[in-house]
């Protein structure tokens, strides 16, 4: 039985080649100019930033010889056998400087204090017991032991942060680790998003008939804002050419990237393509993927121009594996490829003259399980999806084959 999908995949054959979904990707990354402003922002404000200059310690971390256990700072000398005995002399919390320890001496030492002078190593307090002013030491300790000394972790002159981190709770950490209370950093890529579609209604809206809610607005400026942008809403344009164009001029003013979704197509009511033409360039324009083959990128006045399809599955999957890069760079991310794993499918699967994406997740069994229908207007199997596996175009995947796996929290991280 001939069905739908064989029928379009004959058509994509009979038509000029478009681009794989490799030379897509490569034109889009190294379309992807990192944005020249600079601006610094505090640390508090610095999360999702993106570092504009790499960071370089001018200092130790840590500062100093410091304990890495609640316990005895000691000579490891004048222990030399289980039970020996030692007078404590002093006592160190974290924050104070003890004094020089002396031949036969202990410290009672917390955790991040300064190791005094003449100590070279610390006994955990499980393994000494009170005696008097003095403690009973029941182990015998190896010199250095518990003692995290001074530079471990960074030294003076080290780049702690490489210009185009992206910064997170752990770099963020990193940067006050060394003293930094404001960071240089990129400025937001400012971004319209348009809507194409006499269809759309906007949520909480009345629904006429023959009309659909616009889910693409709310997913894709959720997407756009967790990769740190700057969203501007350009609300809903109807399917004619004239309000098209007017759009797209409105979006090219202020805005470094628009973004439109429906209308990329070749239909009657497909305004978007030939409205970019008209009022800027379209530099590449259908992809050998599934779901998105009418993906298209060019500039509009001063502005990078991406137009998405109007389905929402074809409109989300394009995004994260084919414009995220491109956005990720244009905000300074030096490395913007998304982490990939090579997992077996526990189903077959053969593709047409495109290369397809499909929505996954992992089973039980560390195999990957397809969702059930694949077609690019169902939304649910993002939402049931752990990520998106690839399979290459002309292809057959049968059970137990490799699959390059991308889950979603890397890919909207």
């Amino acid at each position: 039985m001939v069905t739908p999908r064989d029928c379009e995949d004959a058509r994509d054959v009979m038509k000029p080649p478009m681009l794989t979904f490799e030379e897509a990707l490569e034109r889009l990354t190294a379309a992807g100019a990192p944005l020249s402003d600079i601006e610094t922002v505090d640390l508090m404000a610095a999360h999702g930033r993106v570092l504009a200059e790499g960071l370089r310690s001018e200092l130790f971390v840590p500062p100093h010889d410091n304990s890495g256990m609640d316990g005895y700072a000691v000579r490891s000398a004048d222990i030399v056998s289980p039970g020996t005995r030692l007078p404590v002399t002093q006592r160190i919390p974290a924050g104070s400087v003890g004094s020089a320890l002396a031949p036969g001496e202990a410290a009672r030492i917390f955790t991040g204090a300064p190791i005094p002078a003449g100590a070279d190593a610390v006994v955990m307090q499980e393994d000494c017991e009170t005696s008097g002013d003095g403690v009973i030491v029941q182990s015998v300790p190896v010199k250095g032991q518990f003692i995290r000394f001074r530079g471990d972790d960074i030294k003076a002159g080290d780049v702690v942060l490489p210009q185009g981190t992206r910064l997170g709770a752990a770099e963020i950490g990193q940067a006050a680790s060394i003293g930094i209370a404001r960071i240089p950093v990129y400025r937001r890529l400012r971004v319209a998003l348009i809507s194409t579609g006499s269809e759309l209604v906007s949520p909480g809206e009345p629904l006429p008939p023959g009309a659909i809610y616009n889910s693409n607005r709310y997913m894709l400026a959720s997407v756009l804002t967790s990769l740190g942008c700057e969203v501007s809403d350009m609300g809903i344009v109807a399917d004619t050419f004239d309000g098209t164009r007017a759009a797209l001029r409105a979006a090219a003013d202020g805005h470094d990237l628009i973004v439109t979704s429906g209308g990329v197509s070749v239909g009657e009511e497909d305004h978007v393509k030939p409205a970019v033409e008209a009022e800027g360039a379209l530099e590449m324009w259908k992809i050998a993927v599934k779901p998105g083959k009418p993906l298209s990128f060019g500039r509009v006045g001063a502005a990078a121009f991406v137009g998405l399809p109007g389905n929402p599955v074809s409109a989300l999957v394009t995004f994260l594996m084919l414009v995220r890069p491109y956005v990720l760079r244009r905000c300074g991310v030096a490395e913007v490829a998304p982490r990939s794993i090579r997992l077996p499918a526990g189903f077959d699967w053969k593709t047409g003259p495109r290369r397809e994406i499909l929505r996954v997740r992992v089973g039980a069994d560390g195999r990957l399980e397809r969702f059930a229908n694949q077609e690019s207007s169902v939304l649910t199997s993002c939402v049931w999806a752990h990520g998106l596996a690839s399979v290459p175009a002309a292809s057959r995947a049968e059970a137990g084959n490799l699959l390059e796996f991308v889950s979603f929290a890397d890919l909207l991280g």
